[in-house]
């Protein structure tokens, strides 16, 4: 009887394995979506921004959820802070309505392209893409304390000495879910 329940067991175990190999990218794509891809494709192009970071930064910023508010004020898709998105968007030449701010960074298209911008600025502005990653958390005054105090390297390539977990963590998993999509979506 024991024997019996076993075998049931482990091909159960494999029925489980074969159908994994079988539909993995289908799965995976399930997890990692390309959520509102008309707009992150238009603002990647504008901004010369690699779609796949657009997507692995949203999906660790809200997982797509574009009403999303955090606890700190971040609004939206990215998760903006009202002076980031104003700032970003005055020299960006973005119009935003500040009336009404969070409404209009709680628009998917706005928060998108402000998104967008500011990742660009970033990369432009650290030429490495880990250590831009972590100014867009951690804020550009910060990074830049780091790198002036040797914290870590103006090449990233110490990003593991980031000194506040949340923001190492952060660097990591969009570094990781990057990669994912790279492989997914090429």
């Amino acid at each position: 009887m024991k024997n019996k329940k076993l075998l049931i067991v482990i091909i159960i175990i494999l029925i489980v394995f074969v159908f994994l190999a079988c539909f993995k990218d289908k799965i995976l794509k399930i997890i990692y979506p390309k959520t509102f891809k008309e707009y992150v494709t238009i603002y990647a192009e504008e901004y010369n921004v690699d779609e796949n970071l657009i997507y692995a930064l949203m999906k660790a910023e809200s997982n797509f959820k574009s009403e999303a508010v955090s606890n700190r004020g971040a609004i939206g898709v990215m998760q903006l802070m009202e002076e980031t998105a104003v700032d970003v968007a005055n020299k960006a030449g973005i119009e935003l309505d500040e009336n009404n701010l969070q409404e209009e960074l709680l628009k998917p298209e706005i928060n998108i392209r402000i998104g967008t911008s500011y990742i660009k600025t970033l990369l432009d502005e650290f030429e490495n893409e880990e250590v831009a990653l972590a100014a867009y958390n951690a804020g550009i005054g910060t990074v830049n304390n780091w790198i002036k105090e040797g914290t870590i390297k103006e090449d990233g390539s110490d990003i593991e000495n980031i000194p506040y977990k949340e923001t190492n963590q952060y660097v990591r998993k969009i570094l990781r879910d990057y990669k994912i999509y790279e492989e997914l979506y090429g």
